[in-house]
């Protein structure tokens, strides 16, 4: 008889029992792939460059680490600097990791933009340990005297790739040069080419390399539509789309653009929510907790906006405005086919702009048509009802779809018998 291969435990791994407590409290019980190559280098001290998507574990995978190694912080001076690219995302690193600092006695705070300074700094100077920032709001703390690096031991850069795509590296490299000399580095990244191999030579030593799941999002994933459609057009054929496929994520080229299609696809009897760099962070988040909890059916982003966006059951992915080359379409169209699930990525095809959609098609090596537009091939509706209808039976607390839960409802498949095979868990947020 056949045993089947299942992932190793935390405490396989080398995680402390407190930890592992904690851990199994929330109903994680197994490693998720990235988690099982990196620990238990990361927990020997060794600096660490890791390759893997978002929404692969990667939170826990570092944060565990850097927790078990952490010292305790004075005020004013963390000993553990966690580099995030949005607001979002430090966001949801803090929320993650806010359980596993209280088994392992250590406090996690996260600094951004978009909100006041006042809570950020009282924070600080009462006494931070690990310390999860956007680059920006960092350098003006710093600038300001509220915060020094000078006796960080442990840094970790998340999404490094994303950094570099939104200019963020000049930024983090003036920050690395503020920590201990002696620092422990935790790189991870979609990709380590170009700039991020170029932070790896500079800032860390020997780092042991693990490369997890695909460079890319998986196109084969996706099914690719191309619609031929007027300009005046566009609103009906969105809400068309949205209500076929399910919980969409819309893309737009400008701010005002988002906040335009989001008031018509309300009047066209959508709900939607905006979220883009020119609202507050406060706004940024309900947007984003409305449309993870499905009160509402779309989320209409711009492309920096979206660099923050990681939720699970996105069915659709709508170009509303053509992607500016093939890597932003790579980058909008992952936001849906995530974790091995099945997504629909609808791009709208204007006359002005055939001959460029051509070029963005050979680029990516897809071979659809352009054809005119037919909703009924993205779905039956069914998923759009459903979130209608969870509307007014959802409680009114937060319920986010990240790593945890995907870890919590593969390891209670896992108790129940059903095993696991290939893509380690089923949602990501």
């Amino acid at each position: 008889m056949q045993t089947q291969t299942t992932a190793p435990s935390f405490a396989e791994l080398g995680v402390p029992d407190r930890l592992v407590e904690a851990l199994d409290a929330r109903g994680m019980t197994s490693a998720f792939e990235v988690q099982a190559a990196t620990i238990p280098d990361a927990l020997a001290g060794r600096d660490l460059c890791g390759r893997a998507p978002t929404g692969s574990g990667k939170t826990i995978a570092f944060g565990i680490p850097a927790l078990v190694n952490s010292q305790r912080a004075r005020p004013g001076h963390p000993t553990v600097l966690i580099l995030s690219p949005t607001r979002e995302l430090a966001d949801q690193i803090k929320n993650e990791l806010a359980p596993l600092a209280r088994a392992a006695g250590r406090s996690v705070h996260a600094v951004y933009g978009g909100v006041g300074y006042g809570p950020q700094t009282q924070a600080i100077r009462r006494g931070v340990d690990v310390l999860v920032a956007c680059p920006g709001r960092l350098e003006d703390l710093i600038q300001s005297g509220s915060v020094s690096l000078a006796e960080v031991g442990i840094v970790v850069v998340d999404e490094a790739d994303r950094m570099a795509d939104m200019g963020f590296l000049p930024a983090v490299k003036r920050l690395l040069d503020k920590t201990r000399s002696d620092r422990q580095t935790l790189l991870f990244s979609a990709t380590l080419d170009g700039d991020i191999a170029e932070l790896t030579r500079r800032y860390q030593r020997d780092p042991a390399r693990h490369e997890v799941g695909e460079v890319e999002p998986d196109m084969t994933a996706m099914a690719h539509h191309f619609w031929a459609i007027q300009h005046e057009d566009r609103v009906d054929h969105t809400r068309d789309a949205v209500v076929a496929a399910g919980p969409t994520i819309v893309f737009t080229r400008t701010r005002h653009g988002a906040d335009r299609l989001t008031t018509q696809l309300g009047k066209a009897g959508v709900q939607a929510a905006a979220i883009h760099g020119g609202r507050n962070q406060n706004q940024r988040t309900r947007a984003l907790e409305a449309f993870t909890r499905g009160h509402v059916q779309a989320l209409i982003a711009t492309d920096v906006a979206a660099r923050g966006i990681h939720v699970d059951d996105v069915a659709c992915v709508v170009h509303f405005d053509p992607p500016e080359d093939d890597k932003t379409y790579l980058h909008r169209s992952g936001r849906t086919a995530r974790a091995g699930a099945q997504g629909v990525v609808v791009s709208f095809v204007r006359p002005n702009n055939r001959k460029d959609v051509k070029t963005l098609q050979r680029d990516l090596g897809l071979a659809q048509t352009v054809t005119e537009p037919n909703a009924s091939l993205l779905g039956d509706g069914s998923r759009h009802r459903e979130a209608t209808a969870r509307q007014a039976e959802r409680p009114d607390r937060s319920a986010r779809p990240d790593a945890d839960t995907r870890q919590r409802s593969r390891n209670r498949n896992h108790r129940a018998g059903s095993g696991t095979k290939g893509r380690q868990g089923t949602r990501r947020r």
